[in-house]
């Protein structure tokens, strides 16, 4: 049975190897997953999930949304399952049944929908102007669902529905999670508080800044674990 941390991804969204020791040392017992995305994998390299792993038992989500020709992101994935990531984020633009006959591992591929951070008016500049995002969202989850992913990641907004046309066992991971307590001014457009995305489905929270930013790490990541908890029990 899933435990409130369970469900918590922390970003270790750092440059220098001693900030990631010191975050995964003080929250290794209240967080479920370690998130590894292109910052600390660019200047760490690829060794720093073993160090990580050389610290605790958590699980590790390779967010590198890995985008190329078909070839190239083969050849990335499978180079990737020497370190055994539980997760990795790919773009879905590939073809379908992609995934399948690929020797993964345990490595559970998420398809990455639409940025949190984009908004309609960004995504008119970027050409949609007549897209809604969720429209948009359910596009390329059905994109992911197609090449073989095992989930995506997507906003709070979209949960409830990628789980009723894809089925409860097509994974969402949710970036853009501010508790109410949190006051926020950031790049994040589409967020939702933890009890309001784990009420909708949500598998997995992707929660950075309300942690890291607080005057107590540790204690932040429990209170979110005890709203994730009473979310929970409404389910």
């Amino acid at each position: 049975m899933r435990r409130p941390k369970d469900y918590i991804i922390f970003p270790l969204d750092f440059s220098e190897y001693e900030s990631v020791v010191k975050y995964v040392e003080l929250l290794k017992d209240v967080v479920g997953v370690f998130k590894i995305g292109l910052e600390l994998f660019i200047s760490q390299g690829p060794g720093i999930v073993g160090a990580i792993r050389s610290i605790c038992s958590n699980k590790i989500f390779l967010d590198l949304k890995l985008h190329d020709i078909p070839e190239t992101v083969k050849r990335a994935l499978l180079a990737l399952t020497q370190y055994r990531p539980d997760f990795v984020t790919i773009h879905p633009e590939l073809p379908k049944g992609f995934l399948e006959g690929l020797e993964l591992y345990q490595t559970k591929v998420l398809g990455v929908t639409v940025l949190t951070s984009i908004d309609k008016d960004m995504l008119g500049f970027m050409g949609y102007k007549d897209e809604d995002i969720s429209d948009l969202v359910i596009k390329r989850a059905r994109l992911s669902k197609e090449i073989g992913c095992h989930g995506v990641i997507c906003s709070g907004h979209e949960v409830k529905k990628i789980k009723e046309i894809f089925g409860e066992s097509f994974i969402t991971v949710v970036p853009g999670i501010r508790p109410k307590w949190v006051v926020s001014k950031d790049d994040q457009k589409r967020i939702m508080t933890p009890r309001d995305a784990i009420v909708s489905g949500a598998d997995y929270l992707v929660i950075g800044r309300p942690i890291r930013d607080a005057k107590d790490p540790k204690s932040a990541a429990l209170k979110i674990s005890q709203e994730i908890e009473s979310a929970l029990k409404e389910i």
